[in-house]
């Protein structure tokens, strides 16, 4: 309960914040959002976006799910939370960017790096499991590297599948090659405070 009040405390510090005196932001988006930043990131709570990036309410569309993953394009007539939201962020809001993080530590990752069986959990292992191509690469190109080392290298590159799925999305390819829509990697090092970028000129995450 100790953490229930924590959170309504809260509440009212963001009450007092954004609709006591100076009540202009919310004020200003009555009607509507004005995101123009979508960001795939992951449930986990250390790695909250808003915070990470101090931003304020209405700056950034956010979509979080385990592992920060984006499935691929599929039109079948199961539910696609994070492809709808997607779909929203770019047609219905018309963000100029996309932003994939992925963190180190990152559960989901280590479930899909240590899974060798979907029916291993009920939801979970078949969810991370669209970064499977992540690990295979890991395996053959990191073949040599410390546990650690190919776990991080598995989290970076599955942040690399999910732009690619991204790219399979009819309406955010034809936007990236009109040059309408930019859509990035990043991935956030918790233990070392510092967040990366990726560089598609040489495949690296680099520091900023």
């Amino acid at each position: 309960m100790a953490y229930t009040y924590k959170l309504l405390e809260g509440f009212q510090r963001f009450k007092k914040n954004y609709f006591g005196d100076d009540n202009k932001l919310y004020a200003s988006m009555k009607e509507g959002q004005p995101a123009k930043i979508l960001m795939v990131a992951c449930c986990d709570s250390r790695v909250d976006p808003a915070i990470l990036t101090d931003c304020d309410p209405g700056d950034i569309f956010i979509v979080r799910n385990v592992a920060n993953l984006v499935p691929p394009c599929e039109e079948d007539q199961h539910h696609h939370g994070t492809s709808s939201a997607i779909e929203f962020a770019v047609k219905g809001l018309g963000v100029e960017s996309i932003i994939v993080m992925g963190h180190a530590n990152c559960g989901g990752i280590k479930g899909l790096w240590e899974s060798e069986n979907l029916d291993d959990s009920q939801f979970i292992h078949r969810w991370v499991s669209i970064a499977q191509e992540a690990k295979d690469w890991v395996k053959v190109n990191h073949a040599d590297d410390s546990d650690a080392e190919q776990l991080k290298a598995c989290e970076q590159r599955s942040v690399l599948v999910s732009l690619q799925n991204l790219m399979g999305f009819d309406f955010v390819r034809e936007r990236v090659e009109n040059g309408s829509l930019k859509i990035h990697g990043w991935y956030f090092d918790l233990a070392a405070g510092e967040l990366l970028c990726y560089n598609a000129d040489n495949d690296e995450f680099e520091a900023q």
